[in-house]
């Protein structure tokens, strides 16, 4: 089942992927590297438990760069030890088929996206990992409740309303990581 559910991504990105420009921009700069499974275990092997891993996905271009860049300049900052390795993605189709699961610590999910909501997204990913910590983020409101009803198994405790300056979300993002 899972197999076939990853051939369709592929399939789904694959016919996207030419039509677009988009994903080569921002795997290009945003510097999106999928190293193979065995870097993949050795990478885990040697993290520090000091270093946490945080997956953004998002549409937009700017609002992935600029929150990558944000964090990873914390780590210049912050003089408690913790540092943060970003991975974003403009595209929630291959953010999933990328995915890799017991790897990430904390996900920063846009609800408004193409292809695939940020709520579709994650109960694909939990489906692979139920450890991430999620974070929704949006510009719009959003009903919570009607959201409940209709993703049960989703847990709705962290929402970042876009805007956001960029100490709130460096402060929100260490908060939900204690």
């Amino acid at each position: 089942m899972r197999k076939l559910f990853l051939e369709y991504l592929i399939k789904q990105v694959s016919e996207n992927w030419e039509s677009s420009d988009s994903n080569n921009i921002t795997n290009k700069h945003l510097g999106n590297y999928t190293p193979r499974q065995n870097e993949w275990e050795q990478q885990q092997v040697e993290r520090s438990p000091f270093t946490k891993q945080i997956l953004i996905v998002d549409d937009n271009l700017d609002i992935t760069i600029t929150f990558k860049k944000a964090l990873e300049e914390e780590n210049r900052n912050d003089n408690n030890g913790i540092s943060f390795q970003v991975n974003a993605y403009n595209d929630p189709l291959l953010a999933l088929i990328e995915f890799r699961p017991d790897f990430y610590d904390l996900m920063l999910v846009d609800i408004n996206m193409p292809k695939m909501n940020g709520f579709e997204f994650s109960t694909k990913v939990l489906e692979l990992d139920v450890n991430p910590r999620i974070c929704y983020m949006s510009s719009g409101l959003i009903n919570q409740e009607a959201l409940r009803e209709q993703y049960p198994t989703l847990s709705i405790g962290c929402f970042i309303k876009k805007p956001v300056t960029i100490e709130y979300l460096v402060g929100r993002v260490k908060a939900e990581l204690e």
